[in-house]
Order: C-alpha cells, then sequence, then structure tokens
C-alpha cells in the first residue's frame, strides 16, 4: 500500500536492500545477488513519522550545554499551508574522512521504521546528491552537489539509510549562475530544478 501511495514500486526492494546490508556490514548489497537478500514479508508493518530528531555535538556553538544541539529533521506532505517540506540532512559515509570529505548529502523523501526478526529499523528514504569536484568552490568556500541520477532510468537514484547514520540537517542553495530566477518558483521546487 505505501509503496502505491508513494509510487515507487521498488520500495520493497529497497527494504531488502537495506536488510542485507544491515545484516552484512561491509558487504556491498549490490555485488551481491538480489536472491541472497533477506525477504520481505507482504504484510510488513511500516511505520512512517513526519519527523526525527538528530541530536549532535557543534564545538563552534557553545549555546548548548557542552556545544550539543538538537534539530528536527522534516518530511512532511504540507507544510504551513504551502507544500511538501523535504528537508536534506548529511549522511555518515563511514570512511572516517574529515568535514565534508567523509559525508554525503541525501534529501529526506520519507520518515519510516520497521520490525524484521524482532528487531526495529528507523530508517530515511532518500534521494543522493554527489559532490561537483574535490574541494569547495573557490569563491564561495562552499561545496557544490549534484543530484544523483540513474543514466538508465533518468530518474534520482533512491536509498533506504539507517537513521543512526544521518548526522544533521544540510541547507542546500541553488546555483542560479548568471540567470535570474523565476519570482513564480515556490521553495518547495528548488531541489528539483536547480542542477547544483
Amino acid at each position: 500500500g505505501l509503496s502505491g501511495y508513494l509510487q515507487m514500486p521498488s520500495l520493497s526492494t529497497l527494504i531488502r536492500q537495506f536488510l542485507f546490508e544491515q545484516l552484512h556490514p561491509g558487504k556491498d548489497a549490490s555485488a551481491t545477488n538480489p536472491s541472497r537478500w533477506p525477504s520481505v514479508p507482504g504484510t510488513l508493518k511500516i511505520s512512517v513519522y513526519p519527523s526525527a530528531i538528530a541530536t549532535f555535538r557543534a564545538p563552534s556553538d557553545y549555546s548548548g550545554l557542552r556545544a550539543m544541539r538538537r534539530e528536527r529533521i522534516r518530511s512532511v506532505q504540507a507544510w504551513r499551508g504551502s507544500g511538501p517540506r523535504r528537508d536534506c540532512v548529511f549522511v555518515d559515509n563511514g570512511s572516517n574522512l574529515p568535514g565534508f570529505r567523509g559525508l554525503h548529502v541525501a534529501r529526506v523523501l520519507l520518515l519510516l521504521s520497521f520490525k524484521h526478526d524482532g528487531i526495529i529499523y528507523p530508517c530515511a528514504l532518500v534521494t543522493w546528491f554527489s559532490a561537483c569536484g574535490d574541494s569547495p568552490c573557490s569563491n564561495t568556500g562552499m561545496w557544490i552537489v549534484k543530484p544523483d541520477i540513474d543514466e538508465e532510468t533518468g530518474q534520482r537514484l533512491v536509498a533506504l539509510v539507517h537513521l543512526n547514520c544521518v548526522i544533521r540537517l544540510a541547507h542546500l542553495l541553488g546555483v542560479a549562475g548568471g540567470q535570474k530566477v523565476p519570482r513564480e518558483l515556490q521553495h518547495y521546487h528548488t531541489y528539483d530544478v536547480f542542477k547544483a
């Protein structure tokens, strides 16, 4: 039912791939035959949430107790009577590299959880962004990212990630270059219309 509502027939495949990676840390599910991925019952109960809280240490901001901060990550269909709100986040890429090099950027399409073999898995269904180049922009000092697109389908790459990998919110600004941004552009379309 959720797969139909989201118009995402691959949701059960994403859940199976996610479970394989959770049950076999360090193994790449895409390099493994999908027949070896765990099966997911058609009656799998999935809970959907409008938000999640990220708690993290921000050494440059001492306004919190011992520089601890909390942010609410949202993914909702309607935000304050305007349009959908799908926040972007930093996701730990597991490389232990410093700063942005140790992170991925993703847009949260859905926050969900489900139980498999007695274990509850809190997850985020995300679309990915990749860095353009190996360093920040020399003019702004900020990293430039672009949406990851499947070359075969032309659609955004989608994945399911464990919420423990989500670090905090990421605020992305569209790269307009020398073009004017149309006045009618709504804030909830910015992650879809800008190429970077």
